[in-house]
Order: C-alpha cells, then sequence, then structure tokens
C-alpha cells in the first residue's frame, strides 16, 4: 500500500460502477481516510449506497483490495489531527469547518492482496 500511494475507489450510482482516484489524507493500517467535497459525485454515491471498495496497485503490479463501509468522520479530535497533518487540505480549504468538507473513514470488512500474475487473491487478516 505505500508503493501505491494512488487507490482507486469504486463506489455505485444506482447500478452503474464507477471509479476514480483518490488520495488518501491518512491511512491506519487497512481503515482509510479520504477527503471529499459535498459538491462531488462520490458524495451523493456514497450517502445512498456506503459499500465501496479501495484497490491499491502498485509499480509491479501488486495489489491490495480493501472491501468497506464508508461512514463520515465526525470525530473532532481526528478531523484536527488529519487538517494539522494536511498542507494540501489547509491551503484549498481555509479551515476544518469548511461545509464544502467531508473526510470519509473506509472501514475495512475485507482484506485481499494478489501478486502480479498470481491469479489467485489471498485473504488479509484484518487483525
Amino acid at each position: 500500500m505505500a508503493r501505491a500511494k494512488f487507490p482507486q475507489l469504486a463506489t455505485t450510482d444506482g447500478d452503474q460502477p464507477r471509479l476514480r482516484p483518490v488520495s488518501p489524507v491518512r491511512v491506519d493500517g487497512f481503515t482509510i481516510y479520504v477527503a471529499n467535497l459535498r459538491s462531488y459525485g462520490k458524495t451523493r454515491e456514497i450517502a445512498a449506497n456506503p459499500k465501496v471498495e479501495l484497490c491499491y496497485l502498485d509499480e509491479h503490479h501488486d495489489q491490495v483490495r480493501i472491501t468497506g463501509v464508508a461512514e463520515v468522520l465526525t470525530d473532532a479530535a481526528l478531523l484536527g489531527e488529519i487538517w494539522d497533518s494536511n498542507p494540501l487540505l489547509r491551503r484549498y480549504l481555509g479551515s476544518p469547518e469548511n461545509p464544502a468538507l467531508i473526510i470519509y473513514r473506509i472501514l475495512p470488512a475485507r482484506v485481499r492482496f494478489m501478486r502480479e500474475w498470481a491469479l489467485e487473491y489471498h485473504e488479509v487478516p484484518l487483525a
């Protein structure tokens, strides 16, 4: 995951899958935090169906897939830590109270790993 800095986030828009690169603002093990703007399409998609999947793919084509549920982060202390550690958020959004900002915490339900061309995923323990 450290070698693949920009995972792809999959959501659903009705019956249409949507995929886009995201830049996590915090990683705690397999719990991933992603910043978002309320005006983005994924805001509506996650509100309608919070089940998501992240796929990290490194330069060797090894991949980690995290299947989970996205929730809006409301923990003020953790939001403050994320805000303080992320200069891009501060530069573009002004303050952590900016109403346009949402931080999603993606809670893992399943994690799988596959080496390039292994053709088989391996379950990764969450604990």
